[in-house]
């Protein structure tokens, strides 16, 4: 089975998520940085909920940490899969990024994917629950304390009713069986 770099920034930063939600054991997870890239919270869900969640925006000025988590082939597909990047919910990208920590085994650059949105909406925000997982996951992988009070201040909002019906029906499908 091949590896692959995966660049997290969002609710996949949680092992909630990624590990439990998702299924996927990464063989390592290692902080990064993405330059020219932004991190923003205005991605419009699939079905209207009234949330939005984490998307990139290029961004020569600023940066976007996350986590590289090195995975099979099989994993990027699953995650590619349950993110809807097959119907243009997101668009899998390859990007360098550097690693916060292990340069030495991993290289100043990291050959990675990850996934963005054109679709944007500045009048959402993000759940209190989806930043809480967020928040967890930075705390979690040793993402600098400027960077978790970043995510901190972003607001948000308690969740809706139409999202948390939305979140039990896919539970069960995000998970591999």
């Amino acid at each position: 089975m091949s590896a692959v770099w995966y660049f997290a920034y969002g609710s996949n930063l949680s092992a909630e998520v990624f590990r439990g939600r998702r299924g996927i054991e990464p063989r390592h997870a290692v902080p990064g940085r993405l330059e020219g890239w932004r991190l923003v919270f205005d991605k419009p869900p699939l079905f209207d909920i009234g949330e939005s969640y984490a998307n990139l925006a290029e961004d020569a000025a600023h940066a976007a940490l996350g986590v590289l988590y090195q995975i099979s082939r099989e994993d990027l597909e699953h995650v590619e899969l349950t993110e809807g990047v097959p119907i243009g919910n997101y668009r899998s990208i390859e990007v360098a990024v550097a690693p916060l920590r292990g340069r030495d085994e991993l290289g100043a650059l990291v050959p990675s994917r990850t996934l963005v949105s054109d679709k944007r909406d500045a009048s959402l925000c993000p759940s209190h629950r989806y930043m809480e997982l967020v928040i967890a996951g930075a705390v979690a992988h040793g993402l600098p304390p400027e960077h978790v009070e970043f995510l901190r201040r972003v607001p948000s909002r308690p969740s809706t009713p139409a999202a948390e019906e939305l979140r039990q029906r896919l539970d069960g499908l995000m998970r591999r069986g």
